[in-house]
């Protein structure tokens, strides 16, 4: 394809010549005259200038370049959107492989792939267009949308609810047992029933690895469009909203209550029982045990507001110093108390 039809596909006013012809998309340092790049972080500017690119994608906004240029609001996204232009993910036919294991009582819906090894239980419902890749195993009561794209290993237990357009990446579990346990009376831990199904929306993309707990009693749920990152865990009982970022490593306790359009950078945690509004931000390696209001940016552990934090992160860079000119004034102070004590014996003995 030219640039010409590329700059009309994704939207984008083309600065510079339509007839060249592009055949991929590739980072700004990798990219060759017959690919396409982008400038979405202001600190890779400078190598827009230098780049061996046929075009940049960039905000119309920005200086002009030697290179062609794609404008558009939104580089990123339309960086996005050109890679699925050229990269074609595998298609898998639809049919079932001869070793997969399907109840009579299950119904697959129409179009959809069953690959080797799947395992789908009793009542299990799947919605059309779906595929299921190698050793995918679908509890008895599962109820899945069209377009559920499982890869190898995944897991859904027993009478959770998926909507459509949901994905979910190698290794992912679905309703897996919340970690709740009771000490009885000679203080053994008992396991508590984890009786309620997990339920998730649609357009949830749940990646690597990550878990999401079935709940005691009620459900675990997903709003709709929310992504899951690889490693994350999701405790029995919690309630993430619409258009929510778990980013890696991030984990919630039991019953946590995560609202609409929040982002949880990596590795944060967040305490059983607590509620992160709308729009919140927690930074990476944040850990919070209290409520957060909409809106709020917060670092740190324990957490508090992101301001705060990195003027606080300044000082303590700062604290070997400031101890150091502590302990030399602390000892001008003690030398001038015990001069202050000493002039009046001298007095006294002059006497």
């Amino acid at each position: 394809m030219n640039l010409g039809e590329l700059a009309s596909r994704l939207g984008a006013e083309l600065r510079g010549d339509a007839s060249v012809e592009v055949t991929g998309v590739k980072g700004i340092e990798e990219a060759g005259p017959s690919e396409v790049t982008f400038v979405a972080n202001p600190r890779y500017a400078a190598l827009a200038r230098t780049t061996q690119a046929a075009a940049v994608i960039v905000e119309p906004g920005f200086p002009e370049i030697a290179t062609a240029t794609l404008r558009i609001a939104n580089p990123y996204l339309a960086f996005s959107r050109a890679l699925g232009l050229f990269y074609r993910t595998p298609a898998y036919a639809p049919g079932i492989h001869p070793t997969a294991v399907i109840d009579p009582t299950a119904d697959i819906g129409e179009a959809t792939h069953i690959g080797p090894y799947v395992v789908v239980g009793p009542r299990v419902r799947v919605g059309p267009y779906s595929t299921l890749l190698a050793h995918v195993v679908l509890y008895p009561g599962v109820r899945i949308g069209s377009n559920f794209f499982a890869h190898a290993h995944a897991v859904v237990r027993e009478n959770c609810t998926l909507g459509d357009h949901v994905t979910l990446e190698n290794g992912v579990i679905i309703g897996g047992d919340g970690f709740g346990f009771a000490k009885d009376e000679t203080g053994r831990w008992e396991k508590i029933p984890q009786s309620g199904p997990v339920r998730i929306g649609n357009w949830v993309d749940v990646q690597s690895n990550a878990t999401i707990d079935r709940a005691t009693v009620g459900a675990t749920e997903i709003g709709d469009g929310t992504k899951v990152d690889n490693l994350v865990q999701i405790g029995h009982g919690s309630r993430v909203g619409q258009n929510t970022l778990l980013c890696s490593q991030t984990g919630l306790a039991g019953s946590s209550v995560v609202g609409n359009n929040v982002i949880l950078a990596g590795q944060v945690g967040v305490a059983g029982h607590c509620t992160v509004g709308d729009g919140a931000i927690l930074t990476a390696q944040s850990g919070i045990s209290h409520d957060i209001p909409p809106g709020k940016m917060i670092s740190g552990s324990p957490g508090f507001d992101n301001r705060i934090w990195l003027r606080a992160v300044t000082l303590f860079q700062k604290l070997p110093e400031l101890a150091k000119r502590l302990t030399q004034l602390e000892a001008r102070v003690e030398k001038a108390l015990a001069s202050e004590h000493e002039a009046p014996k001298s007095q006294e003995t002059e006497r």
